[in-house]
């Protein structure tokens, strides 16, 4: 898989999303993702309205699905999604009943294993069942709450190498993960490189971030999409020349 750029839209607000998602795609952003949280303001609604608006761009609905894993498959691929999200920790035959569905509507499945106790073996699991990418998830809350209580917050980047060296799919690293970690995402095999809070979206207003945005995303898919060829060496994020 070619080094690929995804923006969360973690947003509220489906006109605020629309807004953010036009500025990605200018920089050079490959993917949307309708985030968990516009998922949930605006439901299909907001996934149908991202399709209308870019139609020929993959849209990933973050449903971090549970159960009933073949209905919410459906739905948010006749909506227009081309990917959808399980988790790792839902029954096994959930995962398979995504897969299945994912199948049927020509929609790719991406396995999430956020919350499991051996990140490792989630990847493993997730693979064997038949999902196409593995996204190598440290919570929000798990990184919030750790950090709160003065530790060492968690991050996608401790364990990276040892999932991607696990399973076969393409990895996402996902979680709070800085400019610079995200950008060594492709040299670590982890060719899908996922940019939200903080670097795109406010994470607690859950908000577009304030700064130029545009300008530094589209520093941000230059290194991603330069890595292999010479160019990523060439220059860096933050600092063009």
């Amino acid at each position: 898989m070619n080094p690929t750029v995804q923006i969360s839209l973690d947003l509220t607000n489906i006109d605020e999303a629309l807004e953010t998602a036009s500025m990605a795609k200018r920089a050079g952003v490959d993917w949307l993702e309708a985030g968990t949280p516009l998922i949930l303001a605006e439901g299909l609604h907001g996934v149908r309205r991202l399709h209308e608006a870019f139609p020929d761009t993959p849209i990933v609905a973050d449903l971090k699905t549970m159960d009933g894993g073949y209905l919410e498959a459906e739905m948010m691929a006749r909506a227009g999604a081309t990917h959808v999200v399980v988790m790792a920790r839902a029954h096994e035959e959930t995962i398979k009943c995504v897969v299945e569905a994912g199948r049927d509507f020509g929609v790719k499945v991406m396995g999430d294993n956020l919350g499991c106790p051996d990140m490792v073996a989630g990847a493993e699991r997730l693979e064997a069942l038949g999902c196409d990418y593995v996204i190598h998830h440290i919570g929000y809350d798990q990184r919030r709450g750790l950090a709160a209580q003065g530790r060492r917050k968690p991050s996608p980047m401790d364990q990276l190498q040892e999932v991607v060296d696990a399973v076969e799919v393409p990895v996402q690293a996902v979680g709070g993960l800085s400019l610079e970690q995200a950008v060594r995402c492709p040299a670590l095999g982890a060719p899908l490189v996922v940019l939200g809070a903080p670097l795109t979206i406010d994470a607690e207003a859950f908000k577009t971030a304030e700064g130029d945005l545009e300008d530094s995303l589209r520093l941000i898919c230059e290194k991603v999409h330069g890595y292999g060829t010479g160019e990523a060496d060439r220059q860096s994020p933050g600092h063009p020349g």
